[in-house]
């Protein structure tokens, strides 16, 4: 077992959990229990045609038969998988009860199961045991989390890269680097007195060290990908008051997400959805109208609008034919342009003449950004723009084998352990002292280490499977 397998804040591994591992509205739903009592706990109160108690039966094996109430009347006609320890999901005995998917049944049967000695199971649960039992490391239990939030074909293969040990497997071969990094630095303290033993030539270590260094860096620096395609690119919509950013979201969208009206500043905070545009996830951020306003609620929307533009990837910039007082606006937009992407849209083209666009576009051009004349209303300029965000979202080429490190978590814990091979590498270009260079590489092991959950705190484990579904 784990050595964080302690009793965390209550959930004691010694308990058998139940839980549906479904979501509700099915025709199916299926049960799952686990713990040192599943069996028993299940076979209370089941009965099968032949008579032949669960407990008698192999383990990976499908029972058909009836789930009884304490009147002993029948409650649903079910099929049973039996999965014994340590073969199963969580490492412990675990049974799965696929019932009809009734809320009534479920209900029911999640009734019985705990007057028969279960208790219902914490988010993440299920998980959380499967990590405490060995069956998996952390970021593989965190994969699992991410596998269920996929939406697009290449999120859904990072995430299954990591569930099934890439990235752990690529941590522990840095690992396993560091510590004869390690042996050989304090061997040669052991023996320090010893001039003429020498353990490693300090240029062998230095190259060791610069692998290390680079394989690193290489995993943090994939985090900007393993973001974009988890989260999404955020794209921060911005103008001025009814230029036509929430009916552009709506557009994009295909969904009335924002509430359109021609009465200024109606958008007051900022509305966020994703849509997939040709493979790539993007997080559009509706923002409210900047201008000058006296109204306090309205002035805390528009900081928040240049707080978003400050963290998107991309801005749109809405610009309507009508617009003329947007100096404010004008002047962040300059200010932002030289670090991040901006397509000027220039909204509401059906009912602009030719002689109005090249007037307009005329007043931008100094700026030298991207522009495009759209209609959101009627959905004329949506297809070229899909077209131009994903082109200018430019995300890196990989393989499918490529590790892709996607949670943040992971890349703070990089980041701290890339630090610490980097004074490593100067300690030994400097001729620091042996014991120095060895706390640096303890600390690096350290960090490494976290990510897969060897030196993982109760607090640590708490937070990140609070978040997941019930009957994960």
């Amino acid at each position: 077992m784990n050595s964080n397998s302690s009793i965390i804040q209550g959930l004691d591994p010694s308990d058998t959990i139940c839980a549906p591992c479904t979501g509700s509205g099915g025709a199916i739903t299926v049960i799952r229990v686990s713990g040192p009592h599943a069996v028993s706990c299940v076979d209370s109160i089941f009965a099968s045609p032949k008579g032949l108690p669960l407990y008698d039966r192999k383990s990976h094996t499908i029972a058909f038969g009836r789930i009884l109430d304490a009147k002993r009347e029948i409650v649903d006609e079910v099929v049973i998988s039996l999965f014994r320890a340590p073969h199963s999901y969580t490492g412990e005995d675990v049974v799965e009860i696929s019932c009809h998917g009734s809320r009534y049944i479920l209900h029911t049967v999640l009734d019985l199961l705990v007057a028969n000695g279960c208790r219902m199971a914490k988010p993440g649960e299920f998980t959380r045991r499967a990590f405490l039992n060995g069956k998996m490391d952390l970021s593989q239990a965190e994969a699992v989390a991410d596998v269920i939030a996929s939406d697009s074909a290449a999120s859904h293969r990072v995430a299954m890269n990591q569930m099934r040990g890439n990235f752990s497997k690529a941590l522990r071969t840095l690992r396993d680097q560091l510590l004869h990094l390690t042996s050989l630095m304090e061997l040669e303290l052991d023996f320090s007195d010893h001039e003429e033993l020498e353990f490693a030539d300090r240029s062998q270590l230095l190259d060791i060290s610069n692998q290390v260094q680079q394989t690193i860096s290489k995993l943090a620096n994939s985090f900007k990908l393993g973001n974009a395609l988890k989260n999404g690119i955020p794209v921060a919509i911005v103008g001025e008051t009814n230029a036509g950013k929430s009916t552009l979201l709506n557009a994009l969208l295909g969904d009335d997400k924002a509430i359109v009206s021609d009465v200024h500043g109606t958008t007051r905070d900022v509305i966020e959805d994703t849509i997939n545009v040709r493979g790539v996830t993007f997080r559009f951020i509706d923002t409210a109208g900047i201008r000058h306003t006296d109204d306090p609620v309205e002035s805390i929307g528009i900081a928040r609008s240049y707080q978003k533009m400050e963290q998107a990837e991309i801005i749109l910039w809405v610009v309507a034919e009508a617009m003329a007082n947007d100096a404010p606006l004008l002047q962040k937009i300059k200010e932002i342009a030289q670090e991040k992407k901006v397509i000027l849209l220039f909204n509401k083209s059906d009912i602009l003449s030719e002689s109005d666009r090249s007037t307009l576009a005329a007043h931008y051009t100094d700026l030298g950004i991207p522009h495009l004349f759209i209609s959101a209303k009627c959905g004329q300029g949506l297809s070229e723009l899909e077209e131009t965000l994903s082109h200018i979202a430019d995300l890196p080429q990989y393989a499918s084998e490529d590790t892709i490190v996607t949670n943040l978590r992971h890349y703070e814990a990089l980041i701290s352990a890339l630090k610490a091979i980097e004074r490593v590498q100067y300690g030994m270009q400097s001729g620091l002292s042996g014991d120095f260079i060895s706390q640096d590489l303890r600390e690096c092991i350290h960090h490494l280490s976290d990510i897969i959950g060897e030196v993982s705190t109760d607090s640590v484990l708490q937070n990140i499977f609070k978040n997941f579904c019930i009957g994960k």
